[in-house]
């Protein structure tokens, strides 16, 4: 029997990396990385503007729900706030109802009691120890602008004169957007010194006080003040719409639907 011959072959010499080798593999290593990148910034936007919005609007039909039942059962969330009883509603509970014609005749939220997150998750949130709709002082809410139901998204659309509704268990409120109604200008100020439109940082808790931005002043005016993040998707800053109280728009609450008066408002948007 013979050997089988071996095999006496040899590898050709492997060629030395070169400059534009290594360059490439960086940038291959780099280019693989921002696509990776993207996708997780991608599928973040995705979840926070989309699938926040989701959930929050299943929390917002349930508040609805609850406050149209609790009305239904001749219950008034409003009796266990301050100035009205001596208790207090849960933290997260539907208060009153908001409209604003100006954003479309289906924009209607249920505001919460409280603005802490998981409040603000359900809804446009009633800032504590603020006033109660209809009372003199200021009666702050605060809400989200983009993702988590965003039921201010589009707060910079509104106008001086602009209504802002207000549904509670008795009554209809009427608010309208402060400004100079003649020339458009949110920044105007009344001789109350109070604006229609302010840019704040979000350390400036004057802005909702019961005399916005005079710290010790007595309140006279009825008020509300609106609070959200802005610019849109940051929350570098606070964008702030102040609005006085239309005393003689103000109607009772009767039964289910909007009465006619309030119906009106929404023909008169120009």
């Amino acid at each position: 029997m013979t050997d089988q011959p071996h095999n006496t072959a040899v590898e050709p010499p492997r060629r030395a990396s070169s400059a534009g080798d290594k360059l490439r593999f960086v940038l291959r290593g780099i280019g693989q990385t921002l696509i990776t990148g993207g996708l997780v910034v991608l599928l973040f936007v995705v979840y926070s503007v989309y699938i926040t919005n989701i959930f929050a609007q299943q929390a917002q039909a349930t508040v609805r729900h609850q406050l149209d039942q609790a009305w239904a059962q001749g219950k008034d969330p409003l009796l266990g706030l301050p100035g009205r009883a001596s208790t207090t509603i849960p933290i997260g509970t539907g208060i009153a109802n908001i409209y604003i014609p100006r954003l479309g005749k289906d924009y209607a939220f249920t505001i919460v009691e409280g603005t802490d997150d998981s409040s603000l998750e359900k809804g446009p949130g009633h800032y504590l120890g603020t006033q109660l709709p209809g009372q003199v002082g200021d009666f702050a809410v605060a809400g989200h602008r983009v993702g988590k139901g965003e039921p201010f998204l589009n707060l910079d659309k509104l106008r001086p004169g602009d209504a802002v509704i207000i549904e509670t268990d008795r009554s209809w409120f009427v608010y309208r957007v402060k400004g100079n109604v003649a020339t458009g200008d949110l920044s105007w100020t009344q001789p109350d010194g109070i604006p229609g439109r302010e840019i704040v940082y979000p350390s400036d808790g004057n802005v909702i006080l019961p005399v916005p931005n005079h710290p010790g002043a007595t309140p006279t005016e009825r008020l509300m003040t609106m609070t959200t993040c802005d610019p849109k998707f940051t929350a570098t800053q606070r964008m702030v719409v102040h609005a006085v109280l239309e005393a003689s728009a103000t109607v009772p609450r009767v039964g289910v639907g909007k009465p006619a008066s309030i119906e009106a408002l929404y023909s008169k948007v120009a």
